[in-house]
């Protein structure tokens, strides 16, 4: 018997670690004879794109320890939505036999919210021919929106960058004895959790950010405008960090759009904080900039959370074992015991909110079915009344998941990733 694993959606710091988590349960149990890693998603399952891995873990040396410190996505990507009708119902057929054909136990899928639509698609397809394929999803997303679970791989280390970054661009400010406003955008479209976490730069002399927008509350430009004016009157540099999908009263979004949308739904945003810029410059007639901080916030492995890491492969080896125990249409997850918490299940005002707690976690599943397509927006009570900032229970929330820093290989000077060169010439 064999298994399956693929990775979707966008790339994060720490998806390869759940990958490596597993690929390390299995090397310690020996119960799939092979590991097939698709390429490029559930799409390298419709083209027969495999890599065995359980041959390159006795080939190269370190393989999986190194795999657990590259960035990206070792097996690729895709965005591929499977349609409904007489067309998806084709694909689920072409997926299963694929399954068939390579003695298929068990089929991994790691990613986000789009991601677990696919694995419960499936999961259900499964069952209505009474498979034995046990479909398990492994949650990933920088984005920090999943439901069902009290933060995602990948979220800490994005916010570890965030955080860093926001501090140095503060630094940078600093220098100049000028009126000046810096914009610093941030992705998240529907959720700003990412945002939030510019809360962590601040330090006992620095406030920056001075203001933190998050797309869960209307984004008023006038009241900005006037904030930010106010502050300019006590100091000369001000520090702003907002999502990329903030809005306003009427929900729409104040970056400018293409007009479309991916095949998810997703609007296409382009600029929230370059039409801020704008629009508080003809405003306040100081120096304005914007900083977009775009991809390089998802796989900066030189400042990746070391618990992000290790949770994450901790997340793959449960998703083993759920297979293992039988349990199929499931997603491996992660339940904060102690420590501060939002798991997405109960209101943010009876989460424990001493900081002095000892953070801990605990490994557990819950049904895909619940987590697909839904989206876990930062609680209100987290953001201000004003909301312009976080408060000190979102504080408490993140500053865990950014602890520790991993040991990194290094080469001429550069981290020493593994090789990707199996996906350079991969054909849609």
């Amino acid at each position: 018997m064999n298994c399956m694993i693929a990775q979707s959606g966008g790339p994060t710091v720490a998806i390869n670690a759940s990958l490596a988590g597993v690929l390390k349960a299995n090397e310690a149990t020996k119960s799939y004879d092979k590991i097939y890693g698709a390429l490029n998603g559930i799409v390298g399952v419709l083209h027969h794109n495999f890599l065995e891995l359980t041959s390159l873990i006795e080939e190269e040396d370190n393989f999986i320890d190194r795999l657990i410190h590259t960035p990206a996505m070792y097996l690729g990507s895709c965005r591929f939505k499977i349609p409904s009708g007489d067309e998806g119902q084709e694909i689920y057929r072409q997926v299963f036999k694929v399954f068939e054909e390579y003695q298929i136990g068990a089929f991994f899928y790691i990613g986000g919210n789009d991601s677990m639509d696919t694995v419960d698609k499936l999961s259900k397809y499964g069952a209505s021919i009474n498979s034995s394929v046990r479909i398990v999803g492994i949650p990933k997303t920088i984005d920090n929106d999943l439901v069902t679970i009290d933060h995602t791989p990948g979220f800490g280390s994005a916010a570890k960058y965030v955080a860093t970054s926001v501090r140095e661009v503060a630094w940078d400010a600093y220098i100049y004895a000028v009126p000046s406003v810096t914009i610093i955008e941030i992705m998240g479209r529907d959720a700003g959790w990412l945002t939030a976490a510019a809360a962590l730069a601040r330090t006992e002399d620095s406030p920056a950010p001075d203001r933190i927008y998050l797309p869960e509350v209307a984004f008023d430009l006038d009241a900005v405008t006037e904030d930010v004016r106010n502050i300019l009157k006590e100091k000369n540099t001000v520090v702003l960090a907002i999502s990329e999908g903030i809005r306003d009263k009427n929900g729409e979004y104040i970056s400018t759009t293409d007009g479309g949308s991916d095949i998810f739904g997703h609007n296409h945003l382009s600029g929230a904080g370059k039409t801020l810029e704008h629009l508080l410059k003809e405003a306040l007639g100081v120096k304005v900039r914007s900083i977009e901080i775009n991809v390089l916030q998802r796989c900066a492995s030189h400042l990746a959370s070391r618990t992000d890491l290790e949770e994450s492969v901790r997340l793959g080896e449960t998703a083993h074992a759920l297979a293992l125990a039988g349990k199929t249409a499931v997603m491996a997850s992660v339940k904060r015991v102690s420590g501060t918490g939002f798991d997405g299940t109960r209101p943010a005002h009876e989460c424990v909110e001493d900081a002095s707690s000892p953070y801990q976690v605990a490994y557990t599943s819950v049904p895909v079915s619940l987590v697909a397509n839904q989206v876990k927006s930062v609680p209100r009570e987290w953001i201000n009344a004003e909301g312009n900032d976080v408060t000190d229970a979102m504080v408490n929330y993140l500053r865990p998941l950014i602890a520790g820093e991993p040991h990194l290989s290094y080469t001429d000077g550069l981290a020493d990733y593994l090789s990707t060169k199996h996906l350079y010439h991969v054909k849609a």
